[in-house]
């Protein structure tokens, strides 16, 4: 039977992935949208002959990947291009998800990460619950300029486009606070771990509406 799924979330630089690998360290897997679409992006990927169908040879690079950097700007330019892009590769993300969550039946919880998790309905309900990663926006700002090496005024425009801090804290379950050091987020970490534990336990979900049906 599939794993319990927690939806895990989070602003650009709130430290999503610094929190997968802390539960990845306690034994517990993640399926990372995030990482999927890169897959698909990669040269050779499944997403990539549509994408440049609709956007045209300048998004490849010369090794046939998408150009993240052409496309940002795309994107973040033109509502309507970001739609289109979405429009191509969010069912294909979905699809890969709700695959690679059926093929988890050990682990006593999973986590799932997705940016847009509160944005997204189908990933939502996929969710028994949710697990916000925040910070405060100075930090956020800092951390995604020298990770990117992009410049403020781009690093703001994505900022803006993900949903407001204050309706993140407002509808998540629980909340990690990455505002202090590695030691103290992973001490949180390890408090939810311990929680999920005893709350699948518990529950002892024979039939979990929140798991993932393989035949879906």
């Amino acid at each position: 039977m599939p794993s319990p799924v927690i939806g895990l979330t989070g602003g650009i630089g709130a430290g999503k992935s610094t929190v997968e690998g802390l539960f990845a360290s306690l034994g517990i897997p993640c399926v990372d949208t995030d990482r999927i679409a890169h897959q698909l992006t990669a040269a050779g990927g499944a997403a990539m002959p549509a994408l440049v169908a609709q956007f045209g040879a300048a998004i490849q690079t010369p090794e046939g990947a998408l150009d993240r950097g052409v496309m940002r700007q795309k994107v973040f330019a033109d509502a309507g291009e970001r739609q289109r892009l979405e429009a191509i590769l969010h069912p294909l993300i979905l699809a890969e998800s709700r695959r690679l969550l059926a093929s988890l039946q050990e682990a006593p919880y999973v986590l799932l990460a997705v940016p847009l998790l509160f944005e997204t309905p189908a990933y939502r309900n996929l969710v028994a619950e949710t697990l916000l990663v925040d910070c405060e926006p100075r930090l956020q700002r800092e951390r995604v300029m020298q990770r990117s090496g992009l410049p403020a005024v781009q690093v703001d425009a994505i900022i803006a486009a993900q949903m407001p801090r204050a309706e993140r804290l407002a509808l998540a379950d629980a909340v990690l606070d990455n505002s202090g050091d590695l030691a103290l987020l992973s001490r949180q970490v390890e408090n939810k771990h311990r929680y999920y534990l005893q709350r699948f336990a518990a529950a002892n979900l024979a039939t979990p509406s929140n798991s993932v049906d393989p035949a879906l």
